[in-house]
């Protein structure tokens, strides 16, 4: 069967949910199962895979999924746990004394905080965190989750201490020796490390000009979208302010992914531009003279809340001190950072600890673990929000009360991510090479999506190459399995078209990136965090221009930079 077949009935499953979502609104909870049956049948009619083997890898998925969910538990028991606390209340207040403009505040939270986090866990985090913090002080629930979603993309490339570029790329160890050592034209690497701090490097140039647009961009989407006056204008009269916060990122993350590697340019630029907004928001340092806010929440449309709604007051009360309250948060960085950074011991400790599934169903390839200390949401989120009862000194009925609501509120997520992820199983397994399983030999879904649109593109593979990580990150959700799925065909297709190995494998490290905007299981996890289950088609609907955008500006940087930078292999 051609590729071109496969290709089509790959790309069923994906059109079906976004068409259920985006054109249907139905919560992910129905469409989610429907595109699962959609693989279910492609994977056994045209693959010819056994059922069971496609038993197995619903299982896997599922198991999977309770990864995930453990992570959305922990983000959501952290927010019920500061609200009954009175710590949430108190950070409110504190941000009164350093900005109550909105631009503002998304800029330092939605940005900034989100980005140290992402550089520091990654998985899907920093939405998970920094949306609800939002949606604290008064953003609807929907901009908070589309805001978090679209700005956490710059980082993801060096998300979790560099895993996306560490452990992405794994998989061309081979293929670089191999050109290493035949000496051929063009390379300026001399082994696996230095490749991968050389995709680092030209990633960080193909987000620059997305690090300074993007949040402008945002902003005037925000004021538009979800001001009173429907303005575009109003978000960008915040242009300074937002030109200040992305340099202050963008100097120390260019600095430590060109000369430190890829393993911190996101945490070390989250960190300290974090640090320079706050302090630069509080002297008004290129803050906006006028104030913009949302407008009373009486006058929000009806589907910008969930179920989970901001008071919106204006007007907040500190509980205790800005220290004591912002003191969960503090843990929560300091944790991450020590139980990722592999030369601090905790990270190999942590993740050695593990449930294992293997042979699921009897298939030796189909296996599946849960390292539930090493996931977020165990430590630090349900460790943090157990230790802040007692730090916010908190009576015993409500901090029953955080953890009875918290455990409520994942229903819906639970069945839409069982089913989406189980779905990403049977699109990775679907392209085993074993002769049992899969007795035509055929390609993997997604890759027989990425050969078919690498025939159609031809020497404009450059421009499309961002887009097939981003594909990766929306069937995956993540941007390390998208470049582990996808960097071998990247290189494959740079060889057979004469250009840069390593200018395309970069594009699709940002690819990879900019997927997290419209990934599935990002949205599902986000939305479930702020009360928006069942809005999931509402907020893909959203995040793709900015992604579109993303992909088009990266997609121009990455032919420059192949026809121009290395003219000579042409």
């Amino acid at each position: 069967m051609s590729v071109g077949i496969l290709a089509i009935v790959a790309l069923i499953p994906i059109v079906l949910a976004l068409v259920l979502m985006v054109g249907m609104r139905w919560p992910a909870t129905k469409a989610m199962p429907v595109a699962w049956l959609s693989a279910v049948a492609g994977a056994i009619a045209v693959w010819n895979l056994p059922a069971a083997y496609v038993a197995a890898l619903t299982v896997q998925g599922i198991i999977t999924a309770v990864g995930i969910l453990i992570i959305v538990f922990g983000a959501i028991i952290i927010l019920y746990t500061l609200q009954y606390s009175g710590g949430m209340e108190t950070i409110q207040y504190g941000f009164q004394n350093i900005s109550r403009d909105r631009r503002v505040q998304v800029l330092i939270i939605g940005y900034l905080f989100a980005a140290f986090i992402e550089g520091a866990a990654g998985f899907g985090t920093p939405a998970a965190l920094a949306a609800p913090l939002l949606l604290s002080l008064g953003f609807p629930p929907l901009c908070a989750v589309v805001m978090c979603l679209v700005f956490n993309s710059f980082p993801v490339t060096f998300g979790a201490v560099g895993t996306p570029i560490i452990l992405g790329m794994k998989f061309l160890t081979g293929l670089v020796d191999a050109a290493v050592a035949s000496a051929a034209p063009g390379l300026n690497f001399h082994s696996m490390e230095a490749f991968n701090a050389i995709i680092g490097q030209w990633s960080t140039i193909m987000h620059l000009p997305m690090i300074y647009i993007l949040p402008i961009f945002m902003l005037g989407f925000m004021t538009r979208f979800f001001g009173q006056n429907k303005s575009w204008s109003e978000g960008f009269g915040a242009w300074k302010f937002s030109l200040f916060a992305s340099t202050a990122f963008a100097v120390p993350y260019m600095f430590t992914a060109w000369f430190v590697g890829p393993e911190f340019p996101s945490l070390i630029g989250g960190l300290i531009g974090l640090g320079i907004a706050v302090v630069g928001a509080k002297k008004g340092f290129c803050v906006p003279e006028k104030t913009w806010d949302f407008g009373p929440a009486s006058s929000w449309d009806s589907e910008w809340t969930g179920s989970v709604s901001a008071e919106n007051t204006g007007e907040f009360k500190a509980h205790m001190s800005q220290v004591r309250a912002w003191t969960p948060y503090v843990l929560i960085g300091l944790i991450l950072v020590v139980t990722r950074i592999p030369d601090l011991g905790l990270k190999g400790m942590l993740a050695g600890v593990s449930i294992p599934f293997k042979s699921i169903l009897g298939f030796k390839s189909v296996n599946a673990s849960i390292a539930y200390l090493y996931l977020p949401g165990t430590i630090p989120f349900s460790l943090v929000a157990l230790l802040t009862i007692f730090i916010h000194k908190m009576p015993g009925d409500k901090a029953a009360k955080a953890w009875k609501e918290a455990f409520a509120k994942m229903k819906n997520p639970t069945i839409a991510l069982f089913f989406s992820v189980a779905l990403v199983s049977i699109f990775r397994g679907s392209g085993i090479a074993d002769a049992a399983l899969n007795p035509n030999g055929y390609l993997s879904m997604p890759l027989a999506l990425a050969e078919a649109v690498s025939g159609l593109a031809g020497q404009t593979w450059p421009v499309v190459a961002s887009f097939v990580g981003g594909l990766g990150s929306f069937i995956t959700g993540s941007n390390t399995v998208s470049d582990l799925l996808f960097a071998e065909f990247q290189w494959g297709v740079a060889s057979s078209l004469n250009m840069p190995h390593q200018i395309i494998v970069a594009a699709q490290a940002v690819g990879g990136a900019m997927g997290n905007m419209i990934c599935i299981h990002n949205i599902v996890a986000a939305s479930a965090v702020v009360g928006l289950s069942g809005m999931e088609g509402q907020i893909l609907k959203r995040t793709v221009w900015p992604f579109l955008l993303y992909g088009a500006i990266v997609g121009v940087i990455a032919t420059a930079m192949t026809f121009v930078i290395y003219p000579g292999l042409f």
